[in-house]
């Protein structure tokens, strides 16, 4: 569904941080920082949905990891290690165990994607701080996730976010090629005609702002806080500070509002 789709449920809405010498982000002072130009062209914002504007101490993403695993039980007769064995085995080589169930065994896609985001979430609260920030933001606000589409209309719904998106881009209009690939990123900016070095990229995954750094994009790893659970794979914690992280952040509502704060401090100079 493209971007000037009237029936898109998405479509319904159309700080500085001083950048330390490690590449991480901590509040700055009442001023223009100048490590924050970049959103200064920022016209799109682009977010990955899960782990990102979610918490990833949530029971959201344990849920669908269990979910997959079972789907494997059952595709295969498989006993619950084997089949978690198997799983991890196509995440790491296809980048998700989609892609390795379809160009290994042909599933129907539709169907595992029904089956592994038929989750609970009513663990998930709504987020209104976060709401606040991201309407706040001037320009196009859009979903890049590898999960469906309706994972992510639910998801948002529940966390009172559901109208502040233009859409979501997901595994199936990346034709089933998943981030961190080239070719998930520039699928994304041709659909919408987004100009990479006019977005800023938001998401929990390190390796998966390399692309989006390269074609120009302004890159916010979005890091849990040191005392927080992490539900995710071990390889997705790694977050080195590399020249693809612009900026690092364990509190994405304070990053936002430092953001939009700046952003206001720009607009009323330059009306001056």
């Amino acid at each position: 569904m493209g971007a000037n789709s009237n029936d898109s449920p998405f479509l319904k809405a159309k700080r500085p941080l001083n950048k330390t010498a490690s590449g991480y982000a901590t509040p700055g002072a009442a001023r223009i920082s100048p490590a924050f130009a970049k959103f200064e062209r920022v016209e799109a914002w682009v977010f990955d949905l899960d782990n990102t504007l979610y918490p990833p101490d949530s029971a959201l993403w344990p849920m669908i990891d269990a979910r997959i695993t079972l789907f494997l039980m059952e595709l295969f007769g498989l006993d619950g290690v084997s089949s978690r064995a198997l799983q991890k085995h196509f995440y790491h080589r296809y980048g998700t165990t989609l892609r390795g169930l379809i160009d290994e065994h042909q599933i129907d896609a539709a169907e595992f994607l029904a089956f592994v985001h038929d989750i609970d979430r009513s663990s998930l609260a709504p987020n209104p701080s976060l709401a606040d920030e991201i309407a706040a933001l001037p320009g196009r606000k859009l979903i890049l996730t590898n999960g469906s589409r309706e994972h992510a209309l639910r998801t948002t719904e529940r966390l009172g976010l559901g109208e502040l998106f233009e859409d979501a881009f997901d595994i199936v209009a990346a034709s089933f090629v998943p981030k961190p690939a080239p070719e998930a990123y520039d699928s994304f900016f041709r659909k919408y005609g987004i100009e990479p070095t006019r977005a800023a990229m938001f998401e929990d995954i390190a390796r998966n702002l390399v692309v989006p750094h390269q074609r120009g994009m302004t890159t916010v790893l979005v890091r849990p806080h040191p005392a927080q659970k992490d539900f995710r794979e071990p390889d997705d914690r790694r977050d080195e500070d590399t020249p693809a992280i612009d900026f690092a952040t364990a509190d994405l509502v304070g990053f936002l509002k430092a953001v939009n704060g700046q952003l206001r401090m720009a607009g009323k100079m330059a009306a001056e």
